[in-house]
């Protein structure tokens, strides 16, 4: 019975850390909610990488498939670095997506981390 108990304890244990371990990920998709663009975020090798995966606007609809972010790197707890394409204005700025009580918050600066400007953003999947 001892083996049987074990396991049990053992299954436990790898169910709460693979919780942790998503808990701090900001895989998943995202809202945007000045456009109500929908955006994919994943590992990839290791990083962080985003694609636009829906739009609501028919005129933007070119975008589904853009990636956003490629190979953000993860520079603390629930924090990642790299450059982020806004498809706005159609410019890479330097930025940050933080994973934050209230959701994903995802900025991009420019004059070296200077000015930087963002939104939280609300996880729907």
């Amino acid at each position: 019975m001892r083996p049987f108990r074990t396991l049990v304890v053992v299954a436990a244990l790898c169910v709460s850390s693979a919780t942790i371990a998503e808990a701090g990920s900001p895989a998943g998709l995202w809202e945007r909610p000045s456009t109500g663009t929908k955006i994919r975020f994943y590992d990839c090798g290791g990083n962080l990488c985003a694609k636009i995966d829906s739009v609501k606007d028919p005129a933007r609809k070119k975008t589904i498939g853009t990636v956003i972010m490629n190979g953000g790197q993860k520079v603390g707890e629930n924090r990642w670095k790299g450059k982020i394409f806004n498809t706005d204005n159609g410019k890479v700025y330097s930025g940050e997506a933080i994973l934050t009580g209230a959701g994903l918050r995802l900025q991009g600066c420019v004059l070296g981390g200077l000015i930087c400007s963002g939104e939280t953003w609300r996880k729907v999947q």
